[in-house]
């Protein structure tokens, strides 16, 4: 059901929301039904079934290379590698022109960034910079002109080291390793030491991921991130009952993260990244139908004590998503208040 939330991100207490990092295929554009129809129809020249959700599912979020070597175990094609991308590809360059803004997507960016006070803004998208350019030219001035050309972090960043794609933390970790970085040049450029700047540098847990994989959302809790999880309603219905294991990033997609980082195998709660532990309901994490109904609002009185369902904060600007007649308030630090306090 749109809208609804299965797990509050401020039931506790948290730090304001300093920026926001948005994932692009199936949460900004429906570029995910598209990859389905490309999927289906290469299939169907080999008189396979539809791709069901039960394997999509993990084709979500991934890179490239891991994406296929999992369709194929499961499709077992009697052609190449390269001739199964060939035959995506030429129905890609077809489709992905006409991908457009899911519901919600143009009215939250817009209200995120036409306010005076407003949080950092990235994109952390495991496409390829080919199809990132497929499926972006024509929604150039639209959709992608809320985000600077550097604020855009792309799969094959070279940045990126291989086999670091979702579910590991690297391309959200660099997102906010770009986010700091404008931040500085901003903030130099308006006098303020670099001592200054270090000091109130914004930190993982000051960011809030919005992700419609599963890989996606373990790859923001491994960064220390806060999530939102906006999932296609078959993707949901894959994970119904196990809504919290995907808000912590525990469903064991990034197990062999742990196993390379030398992590003992047998509790997945005591993974630490960053600067927190992953646990199942430990408010890190909400599941929304989709990005409608999250408005910006600026309130100029708070309480001091609010209830379990609100959380509020000193800070006078929040992002609040309202449903029904729960309000839960995401706080977010304002660049203004942030620049006066480094110049105090």
């Amino acid at each position: 059901m749109p809208g609804m939330l299965i797990n509050h991100i401020l039931s506790f207490e948290f730090p304001p929301i300093r920026a926001c990092i948005f994932d692009m295929d199936g949460l900004l554009i429906d570029s995910e039904d598209i990859y389905t129809r490309v999927t289906d129809e290469v299939l169907a020249q080999y008189n396979k079934g539809r791709l069901p959700w039960s394997i999509k599912a993990q084709l979500q979020g991934r890179p490239t290379q891991q994406a296929y070597d999992l369709f194929q175990s499961w499709a077992n094609l009697p052609i190449t590698q390269e001739d199964y991308m060939s035959r995506c590809r030429v129905l890609q360059e077809a489709y992905f022109p006409t991908a457009q803004p899911l519901p919600g997507v143009i009215s939250l960016l817009n209200t995120l960034t036409s306010s005076p006070s407003k949080p950092y803004l990235a994109l952390a998208t495991s496409s390829n910079s080919f199809s990132f350019k497929l499926k972006t030219n024509h929604l150039q001035e639209t959709l992608f002109a809320y985000f600077e050309h550097e604020m855009i972090i792309k799969g094959d960043d070279p940045r990126i080291k291989s086999g670091r794609g979702k579910p590991a933390p690297d391309i959200y970790l660099l997102a906010l390793d770009t986010i700091n970085a404008r931040r500085e040049k901003d903030m130099l450029e308006k006098g303020v030491s670099r001592d200054q700047i270090l000091a109130t540098r914004i930190l993982p847990r000051d960011c809030l991921v919005f992700e419609d994989s599963v890989p996606g959302v373990e790859a923001g809790r491994r960064a220390g991130m806060r999530c939102v999880w906006v999932p296609h309603e078959g993707l949901r219905q894959q994970y119904h009952g196990k809504e919290g294991e995907v808000l912590a990033g525990l469903t064991g997609e990034g197990r062999y993260l742990d196993e390379e980082a030398g992590h003992t195998a047998g509790s997945r709660t005591d993974i630490k990244e960053g600067v927190m532990l992953r646990k199942v309901d430990d408010g890190w994490g909400e599941t929304r139908g989709s990005l409608e109904g999250i408005t910006y609002h600026l309130h100029h009185h708070l309480s001091s004590s609010p209830p379990t369902s609100t959380i509020t904060t000193t800070i006078t600007t929040t992002i609040t998503t309202t449903i029904t007649t729960t309000i839960t308030t995401i706080t977010v630090v304002t660049r203004s208040s942030e620049d006066q306090r480094c110049q105090e």
